[in-house]
C-alpha cells in the first residue's frame, strides 16, 4: 500500500508569522511608549528636581567653622585671641590612596614621619567627606612648597582658618587652658555635625571646661567644584545660584583672673616649683591661679610634634602638671589655726589656758618623743601664742585631746578633703584622714588600726592629711570671711557674641561653717595677725606694709626623719627638702584677699613663701606707684625635721 506525505502549508506559517511579528510590534510600541513615558516624566515633569541633583555633583557645601570665643580677664585684657592661618586639610573621599598621599606629603616636610599613624587614624576616625587638618600652621616657605606640587595631591587643600592665639604667653596658662587638634577620643564626646570643619578644641582649664560656649555654631557656603573636588569660577548662564550661611561665633569669657597680678605672681615665682592661689572671700572670684613652671600653650594651637611633646611630658619639673588644683601636699601647720577653732568648739582648751613647750611631746608613759620644729621649746603658750609661732607641742597635745575623727568632721568644714567646686575640671581630693578612712584605704586588720599617734602628726598638718594649694587658698578665705564660703570660680561673665550682653555669674555659696561662740573667730584671726608681728614667724613679711596682714606659715616633710635623726638640710637632695607652705588674707580687719603659696622644696615658709605672698598684697592691694618693695627675708639656719619658722 502506497505511503501518502504531506505537504507544508505555507499559509498557515505566514499567518502564525503575521501574528507573531504584530505581537512583537505590539510589545516593542509598548515598551517603547513606556520609555518614552519614563524619559518625559524625568525630563519634563521632574525636570527641576533632576536639575537641582545634577548641581550636586558640581557643588560641594563647605563647613564654616565659627569664630571661637575670646577670654579675657576681669578688667578686659585679652587672655585667648583668634587669629588668621593656613592650615593642611584632606578629604578622604576625594584621596585615591591615602597612605601614598600622606606619604608623598612626608617627601615634601609637609608631615613628620613619627606623626603619620596618628593622622592617619584621625582621618579615618572622621566621616569620608570631612576635611581633616593634616598640618596647622603652615609657614610661607611650606605654602610655597605644597603650591608647586599641588595638582599631586587630589583631595589635599590649604584653607584659611582661624586660630587660636595666646597673647601673654605662659600667663595663667593653667587657669585658660589650650586647645589641641581634635583627638580620636574627642570624637567620643563631640557632635560631628556641629564640629564639621573646626579642627581645635578645648584641651584643659576653661577651654575645655567651657568649650560649649567658646565654640559657636558652625555655617556652610555651596562652592562651585571641578571633577576632581576642586573649587572653580562660575561660568555661564547655567552657572548654580551659590548659598551661603554665616557661623555664630562662640560666647566670650571674662575670667576672674586679674592679668596683672597673675603677671606679678608668676614674676615672683620663677622657674620654682611652685603654686599660688589668690581669692576674693567676699564672692570666691580666683585673681591669681598659678603654678610654674609654666609653658607656651601656643604649640598646642599650631600642633605639637611628637618630641616637642616628649620634652614637656619628661621634663623633671613638669611643666604641664597643675600644682594649684592637682597638686597634693601634706598642708603642715597652716592648718593650726584651724584646729585650734576645733580645740574651741569642742570645749577641749580655752584660749587663755597655758602650756609649757620644752620642745618635744610625748604621750604618758611613752618613750617616743615628737618633738617641736624649735630645738629646745617655746616656753609656756597659750592659743594665739602657739599659733603665732607655730608651737607643735602645744597642737601635738590639743589634737590628741579633740580626737581624729572630730578633728576630720571639724577640717572637711572648710572644704579640705574634697574639691571645692572650682568650675574647672580635674581638682583633686586631697585627703583629711579618720578611722573610717583607714579602714577602707588598708586590707589587713593590723594596718586598719588608728593609732593615737597618728592623730598628733595629723593635728600639724603632716602623715596622711594632704591638701591642694586651691583648698588652703579657700580654707584661708573662710577664715577671712568667718565661716562664709563661695565656691571659687574663674569665669565670671559670658558676654554674648551676638547681643554684646553680658551675663554675670552669680556667687555660689557653699554651706557656712558656724561655730557656738562668734568671739573663737576672732582668737585664731588673732593668732594669725600675731604670726606677722614681732616674735611672730613671719614677721619680716610684714615689715613695711601699710596693711595688716593675717597668716600662717608652714613646712612639710617630703620624707620622715628618724627618732634619733636630725634633718641636714645640706646632705639632701634637692628635691627631697621640705615644701614651703604660707597662707594669709589682707587687710586683717577687712580682707579684700586671701592667698595659698606651696613652693616645693623651698624649705621653710617664713623665708620663702611669706614674701611672695607679700609681693602679691601690694600687687593687688596698693596702686603701683605705692606699692613698697617687700622686705626679703634673710638666710636663715634650717629647720629641724617637720618644722618651720
Amino acid at each position: 500500500m502506497p505511503r501518502h506525505s504531506r505537504l507544508k502549508d505555507h499559509n498557515a506559517e505566514q499567518r502564525m508569522f503575521g501574528r507573531r511579528v504584530v505581537a512583537a510590534s505590539m510589545v516593542i510600541f509598548l515598551l517603547v511608549g513606556v520609555l518614552f513615558a519614563r524619559m518625559f516624566w524625568l525630563q519634563v515633569v521632574r525636570h527641576d528636581y533632576f536639575s537641582e541633583l545634577s548641581q550636586g555633583n558640581r557643588i560641594r557645601i563647605d563647613p564654616i567653622p565659627p569664630p571661637r570665643g575670646l577670654i579675657l580677664d576681669r578688667r578686659g585684657e585679652p587672655l585667648a585671641l583668634n587669629r588668621p592661618a593656613y592650615q593642611l586639610e584632606l578629604t578622604r573621599e576625594q584621596t585615591p590612596d591615602l597612605d601614598d598621599t600622606l606619604a608623598r606629603l612626608v617627601e615634601l616636610q609637609l608631615v613628620a614621619p613619627e606623626e603619620v599613624e596618628r593622622t592617619r587614624r584621625a582621618i579615618l576616625a572622621r566621616r569620608p567627606f570631612d576635611a581633616v587638618p593634616v598640618r596647622l600652621q603652615l609657614s610661607e616657605e611650606e605654602l610655597a612648597r605644597f603650591a608647586v606640587h599641588r595638582p599631586d595631591f587630589p583631595g589635599v587643600e590649604i584653607r584659611p582658618r582661624l586660630t587660636r592665639f595666646y597673647p601673654n604667653v605662659g600667663v595663667g596658662v593653667h587657669a585658660i587652658g589650650y586647645v589641641g587638634a581634635i583627638s580620636e577620643k574627642d570624637q567620643e564626646r563631640i557632635d560631628e555635625a556641629k564640629y564639621a570643619g573646626t579642627t581645635l578644641i578645648g584641651k584643659l582649664g576653661v577651654e575645655r571646661n567651657f568649650e560649649d560656649l567658646l565654640h559657636g555654631d558652625t555655617g556652610y557656603q555651596q562652592l562651585l567644584v571641578n571633577a576632581q573636588g576642586r573649587r572653580v569660577d562660575r561660568v555661564g548662564v547655567s552657572a548654580p545660584a551659590l548659598e551661603r550661611q554665616e557661623p555664630i561665633a562662640g560666647d566670650d569669657l571674662l575670667l576672674s583672673i586679674d592679668a596683672n597680678l597673675q603677671r606679678v605672681v608668676e614674676a615672683a615665682l620663677g622657674t620654682q616649683r611652685a603654686a599660688v592661689v589668690a581669692i576674693d572671700p567676699a564672692n570666691g572670684d580666683v585673681l591669681a591661679f598659678v603654678s610654674t613652671p609654666t609653658f607656651d600653650p601656643n604649640g598646642f594651637a599650631r600642633g605639637l610634634t611628637v618630641p616637642e611633646y616628649r620634652a614637656l611630658e619628661d621634663n623633671i619639673d613638669r611643666p604641664l602638671y597643675d600644682r594649684a588644683l592637682r597638686g597634693v601636699y601634706p598642708p603642715g601647720s597652716t592648718i593650726k589655726p584651724l584646729v585650734a577653732l576645733a580645740a574651741l568648739e569642742y570645749g577641749v582648751t580655752v584660749p587663755e589656758n597655758t602650756r609649757f613647750c620644752r620642745g618635744v611631746w610625748q604621750f604618758p608613759g611613752s618613750s617616743h618623743r615628737y618633738r617641736d620644729w624649735k630645738r629646745g621649746g617655746h616656753g609656756t603658750v597659750d592659743m594665739k601664742r602657739a599659733i603665732s609661732q607655730s608651737c607643735d607641742t602645744y597642737f601635738y597635745g590639743v589634737s590628741d585631746q579633740i580626737g581624729i575623727d572630730r578633728l576630720h568632721d571639724f577640717l572637711v568644714q572648710f572644704g579640705l578633703g574634697s574639691p571645692t567646686g572650682i568650675d574647672v575640671l580635674g581638682e583633686r581630693d586631697g585627703l583629711v584622714p579618720s578611722r573610717a578612712w583607714k579602714k577602707k584605704a588598708f586590707k589587713t586588720k593590723a594596718l586598719q588600726v588608728w593609732f593615737p599617734g597618728e592623730t598628733v602628726i595629723a593635728g600639724i598638718g603632716q602623715g596622711y592629711m594632704l591638701a591642694t594649694p586651691l583648698q588652703l587658698a579657700h580654707a584661708a578665705a573662710t577664715v577671712a570671711t568667718r565661716g562664709k564660703r563661695f565656691a571659687p570660680r574663674l569665669v565670671r561673665a559670658v558676654r554674648s557674641s551676638t547681643t554684646g550682653q553680658v551675663r554675670e555669674i552669680p556667687p555660689r555659696e557653699l554651706p557656712e561653717v558656724k561655730v557656738k561662740d562668734p568671739t573663737s573667730w576672732d582668737v585664731i584671726i588673732g593668732g594669725m595677725v600675731g604670726v606677722m608681728s614681732p616674735g611672730g614667724t613671719a614677721y619680716r613679711s610684714q615689715a613695711g606694709a601699710p596693711y595688716q596682714i593675717a597668716g600662717k606659715t608652714g613646712t612639710a616633710q617630703v620624707f620622715t626623719v628618724g627618732q634619733n635623726e636630725k634633718y641636714n638640710e645640706a646632705a639632701l637632695n634637692e628635691r627631697l627638702r621640705d615644701h614651703a607652705l604660707f597662707i594669709a588674707f589682707a587687710p586683717a580687719d577687712a580682707p579684700k584677699l586671701a592667698v595659698a603659696v606651696l613652693v616645693e622644696n623651698g624649705r621653710s615658709g617664713s623665708g620663702t613663701a611669706a614674701p611672695i605672698a607679700r609681693k602679691v598684697f601690694d600687687a593687688y592691694l596698693l596702686p603701683p606707684t605705692q606699692a613698697p618693695a617687700a622686705t626679703p627675708a634673710p638666710a636663715t639656719p634650717p629647720p629641724p625635721a617637720g618644722g618651720e619658722e
